[in-house]
């Protein structure tokens, strides 16, 4: 059996590249409202479920990361709590405007950041539905590909819903091997996570055109790297529980 592995990582640097390039405009669009809601002293929510999950983890309270992340999350979610479990809750109606409600969510000068792939369920389109409503910049990284082959649980889609779409061009299922009938290697973590470090990129670029400082997290393992953190927590702890 041929090593195919070389192959398949240059397919998936490949697939970053392309989307990099296919986003570029939105990129910029989605920065502009993100910094616009730091610079007023809001917040970026970010939110998803089940694998989705990790984008928001990558979101928040990580060294060189935005600091003004507030985590959306219910325990019932996450798969580690309960795969199946965590599948029939994204699935639950209702449950977003509890999420928003119990995280003080205030629409208006906050944003909301929704990673999910298929984009189908009540969950993450009620979170962007509910945001928007509220007058809030909503930013979706969602595969719109996806969206076209899932069933629509919610009668509509995160990207149908949300004000800006960050497509990842990821295909329905999220395998791609091997490339004519993919069944492993899964996509949509990658590209989620890639998108979002794009937009800090973006936020870094116009936060030293504005000649102000972005407020990004430092690691903790470095020497400095409290001290450095200090003014942030702060400043944002009481707004994000999850800091403390």
């Amino acid at each position: 059996m041929s090593d195919n592995g070389p192959v398949h990582a240059e397919q998936t640097l490949e697939h970053l590249r392309r989307i990099g390039a296919h986003n570029a405009a939105n990129l910029r669009t989605a920065a502009d409202r993100l910094f616009a809601a730091v610079r007023a002293d809001g917040l970026v929510f970010t939110a998803g479920a089940g694998h989705s999950l990790a984008g928001v983890m990558e979101s928040f309270y990580r060294a060189g990361g935005l600091a003004a992340v507030r985590p959306l999350y219910h325990p019932d979610l996450l798969p580690l709590h309960g795969a199946v479990a965590s599948t029939k809750t994204e699935r639950r109606s209702g449950l977003a405007e509890e999420v928003l409600t119990a995280a003080g969510f205030r629409g208006g000068a906050d944003a909301l950041v929704v990673f999910s792939n298929s984009g189908v369920n009540p969950y993450p389109v009620e979170l962007a539905k509910l945001a928007r409503a509220a007058g809030s910049a909503v930013v979706a990284i969602t595969s719109p590909a996806a969206s076209a082959e899932a069933p629509k649980r919610a009668g509509t889609t995160l990207a149908e819903q949300a004000e800006i779409v960050l497509d990842t061009k990821v295909p329905g299922g999220d395998a791609s091997y091997p490339p004519a009938a993919p069944v492993t290697a899964p996509l949509s973590s990658l590209a989620n996570a890639f998108l979002w470090n794009m937009l800090l990129v973006q936020m870094y670029n116009l936060a030293a055109a504005a000649g102000v400082e972005l407020p990004v997290w430092r690691s903790s393992n470095t020497i400095g790297g409290d001290e450095a953190n200090a003014a942030n927590l702060a400043h944002y702890g009481e707004r994000v529980p999850g800091l403390h």
